[in-house]
Formats: structure tokens, C-alpha cells, sequence
């Protein structure tokens, strides 16, 4: 892996590089400071005399991660998806180097494939690099197990590739320290700080996404494509939009990967037959939009949609508008509350409707509950037995078989901890400040179970997140997006040819993946569906 990360480039490749339109060599001194921690739009440099020393400066002390000598070279992923550097570059002594832009960057990659392919293989491994290595910090998060708010820093941070480094208030030994060397207090918390410096108490998604240089600014007002969802569907219409030279972008209302992104394992996605992790498909999907120019703004709801000369406009949360030529909707679906009592209140701080490493350090040697029949409560159910003590599956069938796959089935019941509830729901949830135990209702039977547990995880189907979509996007009667060949008699519907096969109620507009009403809901047909509705944005723009 080491090797992947730093590789060096022979002369040939030097000198190819030295003659990309973007690239120029400069001289630096010792002791130069070449990319500052938390930078946004740092240059790529390249070694051709000297030395440049890449340090971690997140812990008490600063770290060396890597030395770099003639023919390798600083960089990471961020210079294809728009984040800030986390790590600090210094010129260690004389050095000569060629500086590329970032926009040069995604030149090389393009124009030089071989020399591309080993640029990009060394971004991915170093970012690989430092979340297993066990010795870089991040930023640091302190906060209660308990706390909603804690658990939405932590999966905002996640699901948009932040290394971070999670104090537990309950159990964390360096938490009293850390808290009177910061000069707050508990009720505080959640807090994040970068090395001995406090950042924020209690930030918005946002507020931390401004504070970290995440979030990347929209460079035009008018786009041919912009997409709203960053899960399969639509990090598949950035990547093949995009590519094919559609200014893109794509608006997120929290981080990409949508329900996918929460999957530790998915096994029946071609291509990979030992399984991939959602956020790994996702973190790549966004390394090869980013790689062809699409632009991801996270995180931006949207909060309402108007026509103006037939162009879709979208209002987003902060006040901004952007106007698109054609519109995407990919905002999939989120999954629906129990009907249960008290499962409001432990929402964050009990009750979970993701089942990834974030929630997982609170279920390791306990008994936990998951809820649901369908691939989404299986394949949560398998990766939390590796931690829990026993997990119990309620499904309110008599029939795991009727809408999960088959070797899903299959492996839960090969699992020892893993016990099923047929014909259950969840009736009660009982605690104080979190999540104490569940009562459980056999509905055949009456009899009811109660089941101690500080964790459920709920996957019991889907709401479409369609509520800021104004009355002109038809939806049926489940607020899925309608599209296709049975708009053609609809009062909304005003171009003489019938809709395509992805557009909805309004030309120009088309929806894929969960959002869209009888899709299927499954990752591959959403990335097909972002991929597909690319083309009829194709032909919708050779019509204006």
C-alpha cells in the first residue's frame, strides 16, 4: 500500500509532466511552507531537486508522515473533490519543484492516462493510508454517545471522507483533560477541535462544513445539468454528465451515498464478488465525478423549485439560487419512523436508521434490535452479529424469504447471534436520557416480549424526499416522482413529443433511482438510471 501511495516518477514521466500547459518549475527555500493545513485550491507539487517533509499537525505534536525526494508528490483526493488539505507540506531543504494547479491536476488525468492512473492509484491509498494507519488524528470530536447531535457530527464527518477521531464523554479517559484544555465544559458538547485549537461547540452541518473548507462554492449561476442527490443514482449522472463535457452539478443535503452509503456490504453489486462497502462505492464515485470537472456542494438542501423561461430554478438553504438548463432529481428516499411509542424521543440517542461504524462502537457486547425484512435489515443484521453480543430481527411477515435475498437469508441463519421474530413490530421503547429496552408484540400470538437493548435500528421501508418539489412535478399517491410514457396526458406536460423514459411531469426535468415511482430499488438500477437519464439530457438539449 505504501508503495501505491508514494510512488516515483521516472525522468519520462517528469518530463511529460513538465510540459503540461498548467505546470510551472519554481525554486523554494528552506523552511517554505508550501500547502497550509485546512488550505482549499492548494497547488500539486512535484519533486525534481530536494526534499518536501508532509507533516500531521491534528495531534498535541506535529508528525511526519512522509519525506518526499526527487520524482514523487504531495496531494491527495481533495484536489479532485474540492476539500481542504489535511496534511501540511514544508520544504525541507533547496528545492525545485513543478507546481500544478488544481485544475491542471484534473488535466494530467485526462490527457495522461498512464501517468494519470498512477497520480489518482496514490491519492486513493493515501487517504486509505491515513484512516488505517491508527496514527492520525483528524479533527477531534468530543461529545456523549447519547447525544443526536454528537452522532450527526460524526456521520456528516463520515459520509464526507473527514478523517476524525471520536471522544466518547462516557468513557474516553483523555476527555476531562481535553475539556478544561479547551477552557468548556461538558453541557458544551459535542465539540470539534484540530490539535490544541477548539473550532467549534455544537456546529451545524453547515457551519462545520465553512469552518473545514468543505463545501465548495457553485462557480456559475446557469448549469446544463444540476443534480439534487448524491446517492447512487445521481453520483452516476455526474460521472457520465460530466464526462462527457455537461457543466454538472450536483447539490447534497448532507453527504454522498444516500442509502447505499450506509450499507457496510453489499454483495450483489457487479463487479464486486466479495462485497464492497457503500461509502467506499461512494468515495470513489466522487474521486471520478470530481476527476471530470462535475462540482459537489455539500451540504445544500434544496428548498424549492420555480421555472423561469422554462429553466428549472432552485432555491437552496443558505438563500442562493442556480438555474439549470436540464434538472436531475435523485434524492431517493429515507427510511419511516416506527409507529411505536417513544420512538421520537430516542431518535439519535437509541434509535438509529443506519447501521455503520458511526452507531456500531455503541452496540459492541450488547443486545441490539433491528427491524425490517428487506436487504437493508439483513445486511444490517450480519454486520452488527460481528459486534453485538445477540441481535434480534423482527420482521412483521412469517417469511424472511418474501423480500430478502436469498443469501442474505442464508447467512442469517448460519449466524449463532442472530435471532429472528416472525409476525412481530415493535409496540413500546422505554428509557430516559437514551434508549433502555423495546417492547415487542407478536401479533399472532398477543404475547409480548420485552428486550433490554440501547440500540434499534429501524429499516421498514421508504418516504421519498420529495416535499420541496412544487405541484408541476407530478408525484403518485406515495410521493414517488412519476415519469415516462404516462405523463403524456398530463395538464403539466406542454412538449408536443411524448415525455422520455426518465422525465417527469415537466420537459427538462427528469428523476432516477429511489425518488422515481416504481424504480427498482436496488444500487445497480439506480447507477443505471443516473447513467440512462444522461442521454436524455442529450436529446432534450439538442431541442432548445
Amino acid at each position: 500500500m505504501h508503495q501505491v501511495a508514494f510512488p516515483r516518477l521516472d525522468d519520462s514521466q517528469l518530463d511529460a509532466l513538465g510540459r503540461c500547459a498548467g505546470a510551472s518549475l519554481h525554486q523554494h527555500k528552506a523552511g517554505q511552507k508550501l500547502i497550509e493545513v485546512g488550505e482549499r485550491d492548494f497547488k500539486f507539487f512535484v519533486v525534481k531537486s530536494g526534499e518536501i517533509e508532509i507533516l500531521d499537525e491534528s495531534g498535541e505534536t506535529p508528525k511526519t508522515i512522509a519525506v518526499l525526494e526527487r520524482g514523487e508528490f504531495t496531494g491527495d483526493v481533495s484536489h479532485l473533490t474540492g476539500g481542504p488539505s489535511l496534511v501540511s507540506a514544508i520544504v525541507r531543504d533547496t528545492c525545485e519543484t513543478y507546481e500544478v494547479s488544481a485544475e491542471g491536476v484534473r488535466e494530467i488525468l485526462n490527457r495522461f492516462p498512464a501517468l494519470g492512473d498512477v497520480i489518482l492509484q496514490a491519492f486513493i491509498a493515501r487517504r486509505q493510508l491515513l484512516k488505517e494507519s491508527g496514527n492520525f488524528t483528524g479533527l477531534r470530536v468530543i461529545g456523549s454517545r447519547y447525544s443526536r447531535d454528537t452522532l450527526r457530527i460524526r456521520d456528516f464527518l463520515s459520509r464526507n471522507r473527514v478523517p476524525f477521531t471520536w471522544l466518547d464523554l462516557e468513557a474516553d479517559p483523555q476527555v476531562d483533560q481535553l475539556l478544561k484544555q479547551f477552557g468548556v465544559s461538558a453541557a458544551d458538547t459535542p465539540v470539534v477541535a484540530w490539535g490544541r485549537k477548539l473550532l467549534l461547540r455544537n456546529p451545524s452541518n453547515r457551519e462545520l462544513a465553512e469552518a473545514l473548507g468543505i463545501r465548495q462554492p457553485l462557480e456559475q449561476t446557469v448549469y446544463d445539468l444540476v443534480v439534487v442527490g448524491a446517492g447512487p443514482a445521481g453520483l452516476a449522472a455526474a460521472v457520465y454528465a460530466a464526462s462527457e463535457g455537461l457543466s454538472t452539478a450536483v447539490l447534497e443535503r448532507t453527504g454522498p451515498g444516500g442509502q447505499a452509503g450506509h450499507s457496510m456490504r453489499i454483495e450483489n453489486y457487479l463487479g464486486f464478488p466479495t462485497g464492497v462497502a457503500g461509502s467506499e462505492l461512494a468515495d470513489r464515485a466522487v474521486v471520478q465525478a470530481g476527476k471530470f470537472g462535475a462540482r459537489l456542494v455539500v451540504p445544500t438542501p434544496v428548498t424549492g423549485l420555480t421555472f423561469e423561461n422554462a429553466y428549472p430554478v432552485l432555491r437552496l438553504d443558505g438563500g442562493e439560487t442556480v438555474t439549470a438548463k436540464c434538472l436531475l432529481i435523485a434524492t431517493g428516499a429515507d427510511y419511516r419512523r416506527l409507529a411505536a411509542e417513544g420512538c421520537e424521543q430516542f431518535e439519535g440517542s437509541g434509535v438509529y436508521y443506519a447501521a455503520t461504524s458511526t452507531e456500531a462502537p455503541l452496540c459492541r457486547a450488547a443486545e441490539v434490535v433491528v427491524v425490517g425484512g428487506g436487504n437493508s435489515a439483513g445486511q444490517a443484521a450480519v454486520f452488527l452479529s460481528g459486534i453485538a453480543r445477540k441481535v434480534y430481527l423482527v420482521i412483521r411477515g412469517d417469511n424472511l424469504y418474501k423480500d430478502m435475498s436469498s443469501y442474505l437469508v442464508r447467512r442469517i441463519e448460519q449466524t449463532s447471534n442472530i435471532e429472528v421474530l416472525l409476525n412481530a413490530t415493535v409496540r413500546r421503547m422505554l428509557g430516559d436520557r437514551h434508549l433502555n429496552a423495546v417492547e415487542i408484540v407478536n401479533h399472532k400470538t398477543d404475547e409480548t416480549r420485552r428486550l433490554e437493548t440501547p440500540a434499534l435500528f429501524s429499516f421498514i421501508g421508504a418516504v421519498p424526499r420529495t416535499d420541496w418539489l412544487p405541484a408541476e412535478i407530478e408525484r403518485d399517491d406515495k410521493g414517488f416522482v412519476r415519469t415516462g410514457s404516462a405523463l403524456a396526458q398530463s395538464l403539466h406536460w406542454t412538449a408536443r413529443r411524448p415525455p422520455f423514459l426518465l422525465e417527469t411531469s415537466r420537459p427538462g426535468v427528469f428523476a432516477a433511482g429511489d425518488v422515481r415511482s416504481g424504480s427498482v430499488k436496488r444500487v445497480a438500477s439506480a447507477v443505471g438510471e443516473g447513467a440512462m437519464a444522461v442521454a436524455f439530457v442529450h436529446e432534450y438539449l439538442k431541442e432548445m
